[in-house]
């Protein structure tokens, strides 16, 4: 299988000298890496060329998550098309080999990788990481969604791989929505008949410390985008995951011993919900 590489860029600077020199460590070599770059200020492109990158420079305001990498993607050559972005560092050199493995067959269309929280994330964080990123493996099709509704259709392009032939029958990336193009994606590939892996030993380093605020605009963003996606929301819906996220949440900062955290939860929850609802009625 001939791997391309394809991570949207802005700035990105120290991030892509770091991750570009773990990638050229690989056990698996990618045909070519695509670095699209959104008019950077600063070495971004430069030292993407210097590895060797093809890059595509696109004017700053065209940006948009899901059209970006489906003009990198048009450009490719690969038969397996892996997606990552500037602040996923590969956690050790077997990533693009374990992400990949399961796409040799002709059971699996995708697969995606495991989020490792950084050094400085914070309980909470280290929490949403666990919880949407756990230790053992999966394979999703259309039989899980009675019993994991919406979250069968967890994708991160932060970190997966797909099948050219199937990324391009799925219709691409969504080019019309704020954020979710990676679900939508897999949820159009699920409800085509294909299956998805989740594979725990292709692993990132990548986490967040969002601000309450910016908790709620991604809420937002994700609530709009299903606002214009409402065929999603006919096989599952996102409430009920949000409620056992909390139980949870709560459980392991108990267990955890991390109390000063726990009044944290109630407006991290109320940031989220509020932002999901009214994206979904007015985004």
């Amino acid at each position: 299988m001939k791997i391309s590489l394809i991570i949207p860029t802005l700035n990105a600077g120290a991030d892509m000298e770091n991750l570009l020199s773990r990638v050229s460590t690989q056990d698996v070599t990618p045909y070519e890496i695509i670095i699209i770059d959104s008019s950077s200020e600063d070495n971004t492109v430069e030292i993407a060329q210097r590895f060797g990158a093809k890059t595509m420079v696109i004017p700053r305001q065209i940006f948009n998550h899901g059209r970006t990498r489906n003009l990198a993607a048009g450009e490719a050559e690969g038969d397996i098309l892996v997606f990552m972005t500037q602040d996923a560092m590969p956690f050790d050199n077997r990533l693009l080999g374990n992400l990949t493995a399961p796409l040799e067959g002709n059971d699996i269309a995708a697969s995606y990788g495991r989020h490792i929280p950084g050094p400085d994330a914070s309980p909470p964080e280290i929490f949403a990481r666990q919880f949407n990123y756990p230790e053992s493996p999966l394979i999703k099709s259309m039989s899980l969604l009675p019993s994991y509704g919406i979250k069968t259709f967890f994708f991160s392009n932060v970190c997966s791989a797909v099948k050219r032939d199937i990324f391009f029958k799925a219709g691409m990336f969504p080019e019309g929505v704020r954020s979710n193009e990676d679900m939508l994606l897999a949820a159009r590939i699920i409800l085509d008949g294909c299956r998805v892996a989740y594979v725990p030993d292709a692993r990132v380093i990548h986490s967040h410390t969002y601000s309450l605020f910016r908790l709620f605009t991604r809420y937002y963003n994700i609530g709009a985008s299903l606002k214009n996606n409402r065929w999603v929301l006919k096989y599952a819906r996102s409430e009920g995951e949000g409620l056992r996220f909390v139980r949870e949440e709560l459980r392991f900062l108990l267990e955890q011993q991390h109390y000063t955290w726990v009044p944290y939860i109630f407006p991290e929850a109320l940031a989220k919900y509020a932002g999901y609802r009214i994206g979904l009625i007015t985004g």
